[in-house]
């Protein structure tokens, strides 16, 4: 019964740390918006979360050299691939491929499913709150 919760909060906990990170990526490009060469980027947010649960190839093995070193996981959940240059919608004179509209959409779009997922985590609690308040 533990796991289950456990595994259902650090979905969440997983998934809103990944929207944090997608919602720094989107204010990057808007205020980016007017620098000379500057390419949009965004989070490949289905990537990332296989990546964080452990879906996409499990978890990394790091490898200790020294008897002396700490051992870690190694499971961010942030691994490099998952940010990826955005092609433009329409090629401005200066290089730069951030598109207004567009990142602002993004943005819009995301701040919702962040919201989601705290009103979700704040059900789970108040659940489980319920469950052991109740006799």
């Amino acid at each position: 019964m533990l796991s289950k919760i456990d595994n259902e909060l650090a979905f969440v906990q997983s998934a809103l740390n990944l929207r944090a990170r997608r919602q720094e990526v989107l204010s990057s490009n808007i205020a980016n918006s007017d620098t000379p060469n500057y390419k949009a980027r965004d989070l490949d947010f289905a990537g990332a979360l296989k990546n964080a649960m452990g879906a996409a190839g499990g978890s990394l093995q790091l490898t200790r050299s020294e008897a002396r070193h700490i051992a870690a996981s190694g499971v961010t959940g942030m691994a490099d691939g998952v940010l990826k240059y955005r092609s433009s919608v329409q090629p401005s004179l200066d290089g730069n491929t951030v598109d207004m509209d567009v990142e602002r959409a993004h943005f819009t779009e995301n701040s919702l499913h962040y919201q989601f997922l705290l009103d979700r985590a704040a059900g789970q609690f108040k659940t489980l709150s319920m469950a052991i308040s109740d006799k």
